[in-house]
């Protein structure tokens, strides 16, 4: 056999466990898991940071107002230093839609050691704290609740006793580029963490998806969150682990009326957003950089190109090996596929797409040499104790 033919039946034997062996990370059935109402509803505060977020709060903040729970509510809405009337906007559609009562309120620049967003939290669960609410919920300016989302999110906390309830929000998909990179990007972050392993106790996997956590106020306080996470870029995954690390139990799964209502029409927005933090999610450590470059090789590109060479050179098994590989890749991606609502014609085209996050990975690991680090809304950290940079 050739160099290609074992590396293609190693590509095989790969997708043979990631199908069976990594939690059935491309089902999508992990939805908010059964939960009954509580006799008493407890008080939950709402925070969300927001940072020149004028364009989307017209489609959000009027969801998180307008939720229809039976218990006490309230919404802090923390503007980040932004330049586009951020906050006015937020206090107008207040104003405007009535609601859930808003305050809205502005922690000034990051100290040394914080990035900007946790600085937001942080300041939005100080003012939470004078309501002494039973849980938070803690949810990206960009995120469209349906009326009940945090009534059931509550329901499903206390009916499973977890400390930490995460759905994962379902981002937009109207753009060519949002069809073929947005699916997969949730696709690949389930096989990183897969939801089954997550919600498990005692698996040490741990992940949250920010847009969307509720989070018991007690556990925050006994994890230290957010100043114990205050230097992540990841911060959602961070937060998990902290929870998990003090006792406590964790939930995620895929939102059924939970929406990112933010665009990413180009090719350069989504690359933006993937290379932001890719390289901090491998440690900035080279070594496990080239595993990564080298893993998603083997498992996404080996296949397609086992078929074109296999078939060019009349290597029957070795096209063959590549077929059945690249066939089960497709398959895994399905599921996806339908909980988006896309056609099913893109699963093949799964290897294309991992071959552009492997180039926004590489590209992540660049612009941290080059002293660029992980960017958001104008601040970048170069490195996990640097100064954020004003630009």
């Amino acid at each position: 056999m050739s160099a290609l033919s074992w590396i293609t039946v190693v590509s095989l034997a790969a997708w043979c466990w990631l199908l069976l062996g990594q939690g059935f990370f491309w089902r999508t059935d992990v939805r908010l898991p059964p939960r009954r109402e509580p006799e008493a509803w407890p008080s939950v505060c709402v925070v969300v940071p927001a940072r020149d977020e004028a364009a989307v709060l017209p489609e959000s903040l009027p969801s998180l107002l307008a939720q229809e729970y039976p218990g006490r509510a309230e919404v802090f809405l923390v503007d980040d230093g932004s330049t586009d009337g951020t906050g006015e906007l937020a206090r107008e559609l207040s104003r405007r839609h009535g609601g859930l009562p808003l305050t809205v309120g502005s922690p000034g620049e990051p100290p040394t050691g914080w990035t900007g967003k946790l600085w937001a939290v942080r300041h939005g669960i100080g003012l939470a704290r004078a309501r002494d609410p039973e849980y938070l919920l803690l949810t990206d300016a960009d995120i469209a609740h349906a009326p009940d989302s945090l009534r059931t999110l509550v329901a499903a906390a206390r009916a499973g006793g977890f400390d930490v309830v995460s759905q994962m929000a379902r981002l937009r998909v109207e753009s060519v580029w949002e069809r073929l990179v947005v699916p997969a990007f949730v696709y690949f972050f389930a096989q990183l963490y897969p939801f089954r392993w997550i919600g498990r106790r005692g698996s040490r996997t741990a992940a949250a998806a920010g847009g969307c956590v509720l989070l018991r106020t007690g556990t925050a306080e006994k994890a230290r969150i957010p100043d114990a996470i205050r230097q992540a870029v990841i911060d959602d995954v961070a937060l998990a682990r902290a929870v998990k690390g003090a006792g406590g139990h964790v939930w995620l799964g895929l939102a059924d009326r939970v929406d990112s209502v933010r665009p990413y029409p180009r090719l350069h927005d989504l690359w933006r957003m993937v290379s932001r933090s890719a390289y901090a999610q491998l440690r900035h450590n080279p070594l496990l950089l080239l595993g990564t470059v080298a893993g998603l090789a083997l498992v996404y590109l080996v296949p397609p190109a086992a078929v074109a060479v296999g078939a060019a050179a009349g290597a029957t098994a070795t096209a063959v090996t590549g077929a059945v590989a690249w066939a089960v890749m497709a398959g895994t991606y399905l599921p996806m596929l339908r909980y988006y609502r896309q056609p099913l014609w893109l699963a093949p085209l799964l290897p294309f797409t991992a071959l552009l996050y492997l180039l926004m990975t590489v590209d992540s690991a660049v612009q941290h040499y080059r002293g660029r680090g992980a960017a958001w809304k104008g601040r970048t950290y170069a490195r996990p104790d640097a100064v954020p940079d004003e630009g």
